[in-house]
């Protein structure tokens, strides 16, 4: 018992009898960060925010689902052999003369239809006719795109990456020279150097007469009842679910999302009371992206959370939403402030502003839910850099995501390489971060994948146990990543269906 609850018991004494001091001296405990449940969860990845990898199926019936938002793009002139460039990465002019492609010569869309789209540019203005009087010309300077940066591309049929670019005013894009001529020099070799599966992705590619019924029967069929009782019979004791910013506005989220997924997490609660699971909200898509990633539903790419109070305040009505909502209910656990912020793009003190924000939203309907706060992603990083915040708050954890993936680090590593690394490197990482005094720690996110070759059955086997072993150490648990998904290493379902991993003994 801290000096602090010695104290309030103390001054308890004189005011209420013995048995008061005991309940009183218990409520004061139970605030601490001292949790005996130790969460062994599975996140429902790609159910209410999507991610095209976990289920590729779900983007299948979109026309021209190659081009959708975010999708980026280079284009040659077929005549004159050069790539096309927004000159100084935007705020210019636009040219044919790059011998090769690399940001400045990359072009990402925005869908408005299948075949209609707006260019963003290596500095995010959008390309844009403009006339001086003459000939028009192609500019990159608007901020915000209207009916000038529209653009339609228009595929050959015998080989799609031959395009020709239309725009609103019916005119073509051409590349030409002072001193060469082509019969038709509106003809470009269109390259995708990069693509984006999320929720944007999704909903806006199917548009708004198709999307609606598209979603629901994603939320409707992808986790089901049946999954909550195969996950209480196989010693998984909670889930922790991704959700999308948007659910706060539901049934009439913010286009181009749907409403429905609120249902699905109502659901999901349904189903925890009934197997006795518990429930960790987790704020995965911020508005704006926090991190540009495909599941931070971002349309382009871009980072965009946190540089206006608007995008803070939306998350922080988002939390409060939520929590109110499921304040009452017994499963509801613990409270995810957002996922994976990118420390590349968000500064700490911007981070720390909303997450006691956040704090405030969540305590404001419950003082039981733990509030979790997700370390930045990113190198440089000191992964004790929340402790002055969490340490001084009740009921708070620190989440840090442990993968032996997405580094160079990694990809030439063997079978015990990577075992060791568990054991020895991430055992010193958790060492680090976990004290007596601080917050909790959850190892929200693992999968026992890797890159090592001509792996075993028993080298995935031992691969799991390991973290199994050091991750089970965490304070507040952990989580793998996910229950479902086409890749199967990274199914929970299917690694304990084929005796992969086994949590019940």
């Amino acid at each position: 018992m801290t000096k602090k609850t010695l104290l309030l018991c103390s001054l308890f004494l004189g005011i209420f009898s013995i048995q008061s001091l005991i309940q009183g001296c218990l409520s004061v405990r139970i605030n601490t960060q001292n949790s005996e449940f130790k969460v062994k969860a599975v996140n429902l990845g790609s159910w209410l925010v999507t991610e095209g990898w976990i289920q590729p199926s779900l983007f299948y019936g979109i026309p021209n689902s190659d081009l959708l938002d975010g999708t980026q793009v280079q284009l040659k002139s077929n005549y004159i052999g050069k790539y096309v460039s927004a000159e100084s990465g935007g705020g210019t002019v636009l040219v044919a003369n790059r011998t090769s492609a690399s940001g400045w010569e990359t072009f990402k869309l925005w869908r408005i239809d299948e075949k209609t789209f707006n260019f963003r540019v290596f500095s995010n203005q959008f390309l844009g006719v403009q006339s001086n009087g003459g000939s028009p010309g192609v500019i990159a300077e608007a901020t915000t795109p209207g009916e000038t940066e529209t653009f339609q591309i228009i595929r050959n049929a015998n080989d799609s990456s031959r395009v020709r670019i239309q725009s609103a005013n019916g005119l073509f894009l051409q590349a030409k020279t002072q001193d060469l001529e082509d019969n038709n020099p509106s003809v470009f070799v269109m390259t995708i150097v990069g693509a984006l599966q999320g929720e944007y992705q999704v909903t806006n590619g199917y548009g708004p007469d198709k999307a609606p019924q598209v979603m629901t029967e994603h939320w409707n069929t992808f986790i089901v009842e049946d999954d909550f009782r195969f996950i209480s019979e196989n010693g998984i004791n909670a889930v922790r679910i991704p959700v999308g910013w948007w659910i706060a506005s539901d049934p009439t989220p913010p286009k181009p999302f749907v409403g429905g997924s609120l249902l699905a997490l109502d659901n999901a609660f349904i189903w925890a009371q009934k197997y006795g699971i518990k429930v960790i909200v987790d704020l995965h898509a911020a508005p704006g992206s926090q991190n540009g990633n495909d599941h931070s539903a971002t349309r382009d790419g871009s980072l965009e959370w946190g540089k206006t109070d608007e995008t803070i305040q939306q998350s922080v009505d988002a939390i409060e939403f939520l929590t109110a909502r499921y304040a009452q209910n017994s499963q509801l656990y613990a409270v995810e402030l957002i996922n994976e912020p990118q420390s590349s793009g968000v500064p700490l003190d911007t981070l720390t502003k909303y997450y006691e924000a956040g704090y405030e939203a969540v305590r404001r309907h419950s003082s039981s839910a733990f509030v979790v706060m997700s370390n930045r992603l990113g190198g440089g990083v000191d992964p004790r850099e929340l402790f002055p915040l969490a340490s001084t708050l009740q009921l708070t954890v620190i989440d840090v995501h442990y993968y032996n993936l997405y580094s160079d680090m990694f990809s030439t590593m063997t079978v015990q390489q990577n075992i060791d690394y568990i054991n020895q490197t991430r055992t010193s990482d958790l060492s680090y971060i976990t004290t007596s005094s601080g917050p909790l720690i959850f190892v929200g996110e693992w999968v026992a994948e890797w890159e090592a070759s001509g792996a075993t059955k028993d080298d995935f086997l031992n691969y799991a146990n390991v973290q199994l072993q050091v991750y089970g150490r965490a304070s507040f648990g952990w989580a793998y990543w996910t229950l479902k998904n086409v890749n199967n290493h990274w199914s929970l379902q299917w690694m304990i269906q084929n005796g992969y991993i086994n949590l019940t003994h």
